[in-house]
């Protein structure tokens, strides 16, 4: 049984885990997936008004730079994190975004691999539950394809979710190519599969943990703010508006209702750019998060290939004849 060194160990890949949280400081990735969702928010905005015209094409056409704008500015967040992570300078944003946009589609292709694959898995579950349907060996067939499909569906799904989505996005950031991150993942799936997922489920968790706190903030300071605007400043603002434009929900003004006031509209504009915050810090303990599991497998690996490497072989020439000793003078 191989047994991995302490200090490559599960305790320090959890302890650089949790070492994401200090991504909060980061002013470069925080800008980036700013702008990611600034961005993305906008140009979806533009989808839903072309669907209102009742215009499809153009309403595709927003929603696709939509995405596309969502997925090349928070892979280039997550270039940055990388950096910081390895310990690197972190690159600046303009050249986040350019080397986004030369590697991050790597990404989709790793993913629509993956998708390929599972959908061979389930043609051939498929496959199975027709031919059961055959007079004579169907049952058979069914009986044998229950107890390997359940289990072959529901560690492929768990697979997608916890592993190859996590993990595959820090391999492109690190620089790997395709080929690679497809056997980064085969490796990890084969060696400790259970050890990346629980890592994984911990970023999760962290990032649900500082999503929390982020509500709490946001909640707590804006019934404060409410409070003092009416007892301090005289000003009334609806307790259901603003809060709900805290947490990013917004409105729409029916016909025939009175507009807005001018101290309202700018309330409801702050609200709007402290919910772009709150979503943007958990978004940045997560990426981070994703970054420090690729490295501390990738460690755990580097140690384990370390310690499992062959020896030299030896000679097959003889040795040398030891050299023969001074004789002593006469």
């Amino acid at each position: 049984m191989r047994v991995q060194p302490h200090e490559q160990g599960a305790l320090q890949a959890l302890n650089s885990v949790l070492q994401s949280i200090e991504s909060v400081r980061n002013a470069r990735a925080l800008y980036l997936l700013l702008l990611a969702f600034a961005t993305s928010g906008l140009l979806l905005t533009m989808a839903q008004a072309a669907l209102a015209r009742e215009a499809g094409l153009a309403a595709t056409l927003w929603a696709g730079a939509a995405f596309l704008s969502l997925f090349y500015c928070s892979n280039a967040a997550g270039l940055v994190l990388m950096d910081e992570a390895r310990g690197t300078e972190p690159r600046l944003p303009a050249e986040a975004l350019r080397d986004a946009l030369r590697c991050a589609h790597r990404l989709l292709l790793v993913v629509l691999l993956v998708l390929l694959a599972a959908g061979v898995l389930g043609a051939a579950v498929a496959g199975l539950l027709v031919a059961s349907r055959w007079p004579v060996v169907g049952p058979v067939l069914l009986g044998l394809a229950v107890p390997l499909a359940v289990p072959a569906i529901g560690l492929a799904v768990l697979a997608l979710f916890t592993l190859v989505g996590p993990l595959a996005a820090p391999a492109v950031w690190a620089g790997l190519g395709v080929r690679e991150v497809l056997a980064l993942l085969v490796r990890q799936v084969r060696r400790r599969f259970a050890h990346a997922m629980l890592l994984s489920a911990a970023v999760s968790l962290l990032t649900a943990a500082v999503a929390g706190l982020v509500s709490f903030v946001v909640l707590a300071g804006g019934r404060a703010v409410l409070a003092l605007a009416l007892w301090v400043a005289d000003i009334e603002l609806p307790p259901e508006r603003f809060l709900a434009a805290l947490f990013g929900q917004g409105f729409r003004l029916t016909a025939g209702a009175p507009a807005l006031s001018a101290q309202m509209s700018a309330a409801l504009t702050g609200a709007g750019v402290v919910f772009a915050l709150g979503l943007v810090v958990p978004g940045v303990v997560y990426l981070r998060g994703l970054c420090e599991l690729f490295l501390a497998l990738r460690r755990i690996d580097a140690a384990i290939d370390g310690h499992t490497a062959p020896a030299p072989a030896a000679s097959s020439a003889p040795a040398p004849a030891p050299a023969p000793l001074p004789s002593a003078p006469g």
